[in-house]
């Protein structure tokens, strides 16, 4: 939100409030506190008749400082409020002549006492970042009400990224960001997973802690600063440092929470019925026929809105007339290896069974007359679920837990933006402001929890479309509504990199995209980036995604990379484990791998997979591509074609080949088997050794499929000769080769170690 009016002006009716000095220091226990008067103190009457500012300092987390600008602290507190873990810090706390500051880990905040209001972050003897004379204010706006605004200093180079998942440019410096939820699709500025959190390539991240509307301005009202307001009296952000990007997003989850490890099966590649498409339990067999007739792997199957009756959702029952059997059905489709997802949401259509028990109940949202609130957009007189209710959340757990005992597996939580604000009541009190952009965070949880509580721990997933901060505890999520061309790939890939660098550990996207039917050759290209992201689904609108329904060439390509996902599953998964535990996402954006390495600071189009692998999607018909590759040679993992970096390449490659390469000095672990994601990694495991340098020493874990170690290997160089050693883990038959074309070695599962010779 602009307050100003170019550098020098206010907007008309905007009253500001600006700290002008440190007037009195006050420390409390593990905190300290500024006292700011709004113009400088010269004499005893200067006191009167001008608000006063309080700026308190504290840290929930070692290099973690938390800002708080009040002015009128009277207000009650407003609820819900982001659940952010509270380890504490060792906090060092100083107040001199110059200076009063407070140090938690590497970072330190500095309140300068001089005649000018100022404060630094400072880590390794450098300022990060700052707020100087007029970026602080609390402002009253004529006819809109009270705001508190921050701007800090964005130095020459720095680049902001995150702010959850947005399908502009990747580098969000020059934009407007409004953090609130809508259902905009993914080619606008409106974004369905909106996280007041952004990263930076200058060593440090600032997240807002508030669940409502947050208004970022990057570099845009103020072009060296990043601006953001929250209404209200009071305004709280968190100073996050790294060095690293990594360092930073590790930090950040744990205080948001870390992602649940999903399950090894669902990274597997998952197919729908479609949205509008008409379909029954014979569809449903053909398309799973086909599938295993052609030799395409298939893991979950996944029915969307119309598996309920038109008119009903959300209400659990199966239509009838297209699925009169649907406990034989999903036997017998389980019965040939598939998990089933089916779709939800949390609206409760005026016709569906349980409005009326919903409503008699006081499960639903009302109004401030007591009324239920409704509309009629998406579904006729919908209500909403209140999950602010404990009693709402156990009923429609409880209608989950009869899906699940019917065989389900897992829930595709669509919506959760389109909440109301005005003339609502909710259950507990929240405020509806804050509610907005938090309520999809009550519903997911409310569907993964019970996931877990029956399908128990690590065997819980979601395909969830709405997020906010904190949001990434509960995976997986997927892109929203995309167009089905080249375009939208590019816009859909944006928005999967913004929310990586949100915190957001596992993503994914509707290979071909979701609207209208996508050409042949825009499938065929958007199947690699589908299969080479975390998780891979087959989706569309009003056409079905079964390859055969574009063209042989398809078939074979969507064979080629679901098999190949299939062989990287031991290092993926091990990925995914590094996710689940550090809050490092899978899929990440190149600055986050190589933050030293100017070049990539705006690589859009590209990402790593893992630490390991890099993957460059082909956004064009006839192959043309361009990519960058990072310093040092690295090696087409389909072809063994090195490219040497730091360099940008171009090619033109097929439709069954994309470029994914493998990082210089990585010994990556490939599976045996490649029809289905989860088996025995360690069983028959590959070492594939890429340009490992001398002196190299890599140590390679091998996960189980519970996420759990099951075997290690270490490879060390030494001149010409590697030695690769199994350090733990079951006796195993396993092989080493090197790079892509080398013989592999066969190993006894006796062997524990072997010399590869260059």
């Amino acid at each position: 939100m602009k307050f100003s009016n170019g550098y020098w002006r206010m907007r008309d009716g905007v009253t500001p409030m600006y700290p002008m000095e440190v007037r009195d220091v006050q420390v409390t226990g593990d905190a300290l506190t500024v006292y700011a008067p709004t113009k400088r103190i010269l004499t005893r009457g200067d006191t009167l008749n001008l608000p006063l500012l309080t700026v308190r300092a504290s840290s929930p987390a070692p290099g973690v400082i938390s800002i708080r600008t009040t002015h009128f602290a009277g207000r009650r507190p407003r609820t819900p409020s982001f659940q952010l873990a509270d380890g504490g810090a060792d906090v060092r706390i100083a107040d001199g002549e110059q200076f009063a500051s407070l140090t938690s880990g590497e970072l330190t905040v500095r309140f300068h006492k001089g005649d000018q209001w100022r404060l630094d972050f400072l880590a390794e003897g450098r300022v990060l970042t700052s707020s100087g004379y007029k970026n602080l204010a609390a402002l009253d706006v004529e006819g809109e009400g009270s705001y508190v605004r921050e701007q800090l200093l964005l130095g020459v180079g720095d680049t902001v990224y995150g702010l959850g998942e947005r399908f502009g440019p990747f580098v969000k410096n020059g934009q407007v960001v409004d953090i609130w939820q809508e259902d905009g699709g993914t080619s606008s500025e409106q974004a369905y997973k909106n996280v007041p959190f952004y990263l930076t390539n200058a060593g440090y991240g600032v997240f807002v802690n508030h669940p409502g509307g947050v208004s970022f301005e990057v570099a845009s009202e103020s072009v060296s600063r990043v601006g953001f307001s929250v209404p209200g009296q009071e305004l709280e952000y968190l100073v996050i440092y790294g060095p690293t990007p990594k360092d930073v997003l590790r930090r950040y989850t744990s205080l948001t929470g870390k992602p649940a490890l999903p399950p090894a099966w669902s990274f597997g590649l998952w197919l729908s019925t479609s949205f509008t498409t008409d379909y029954d339990e014979e569809t449903v067999n053909k398309f799973v026929s086909g599938m295993a007739d052609r030799d395409l792997p298939l893991s979950v199957f996944h029915f969307d809105c119309f598996w309920m009756r038109e008119f009903h959702w959300t209400d659990f029952e199966w239509d009838p007339k297209v699925f009169p059997d649907p406990v034989g059905m999903l036997k017998r489709l389980k019965d040939r290896g598939l998990r089933i997802c089916v779709w939800l949401n949390p609206y409760i259509a005026q016709r569906s069974v349980l409005f009326e028990e919903g409503a008699a109940n006081g499960y639903l949202l009302k109004t401030t007359d007591g009324d239920v609130w409704q509309w009629d957009l998406w579904q006729a007189g919908m209500a909403l679920v209140d999950f602010t209710n404990p009693e709402a959340r156990a009923w429609y757990a409880s209608k989950l837990r009869g899906l699940l005992e019917m065989g389900v597996d897992a829930f595709k939580t669509d919506f959760g933006e389109r909440i109301p604000v005005r003339d609502v009541v909710w259950h507990d009190g929240s405020d509806p402001e804050r509610m907005h952009n938090y309520y999809t965070h009550l519903y997911n949880q409310v569907v993964f929890d019970v996931l877990r509580e029956v399908r128990g721990e690590g065997e819980a997933v979601l395909f969830a479309r709405s997020a906010t901060a904190g949001g990434q505890q509960f995976p997986v999520h997927w892109g929203g509504d995309c167009e089905s061309t080249f375009e939208a790939m590019a816009e859909s890939l944006r928005g999967g990199l913004s929310l990586s660098a949100s915190g957001f550990g596992f993503w994914s996207h509707d290979m071909g995209g979701f609207e209208g039917k996508p050409h042949p050759a825009v499938f065929k290209r958007w199947i690699p980036f589908g299969l080479l992201s975390s998780h891979s689904r087959l989706h569309g609108s009003q056409s079905y995604r079964v390859p055969w329904e574009f063209d042989e060439e398809a078939v074979d390509v969507l064979r080629t990379f679901t098999k190949l996902k299939a062989r990287i599953m031991p290092y993926l998964f091990g990925q995914a484990v590094q996710a689940h535990e550090q809050g490092v996402p899978v899929m990440r954006p190149m600055i986050v791998e190589f933050p030293d390495d100017l070049a990539v600071t705006h690589v859009e189009r590209q990402y790593m997979l893992g630490d390991a692998l890099l993957v460059a999607p082909v956004f064009s018909e006839g192959g043309e591509t361009t990519f960058y590759t990072p310093a040092g040679s690295w090696t087409h993992l389909q072809t063994g074609e090195t490219f040497t970096g730091p360099a940008w390449h171009r090619r033109t490659v097929g439709f069954g080949e994309v470029p994914v390469l493998v990082r210089p000095g990585t010994v990556l672990a490939l599976g045996a088997v490649d029809d289905r994601p989860d088996y025995d990694y360690a069983r028959g495991v590959t070492l594939a050794l890429y340009e490992l340098p001398d002196g190299a020493d890599v140590t390679v874990s091998i996960p189980a499929v519970d996420g759990t170690e099951a075997a290690r290997f270490t490879a060390v160089r030494t001149g010409d000769a590697i030695t690769v050693t199994r350090v733990s883990g079951e006796p195993l038959p396993w092989r080493v080769r090197l790079g892509h074309a080398g013989t592999p070695v066969e190993l006894s599962a006796e062997t524990t170690g072997h010399v590869v010779t260059l």
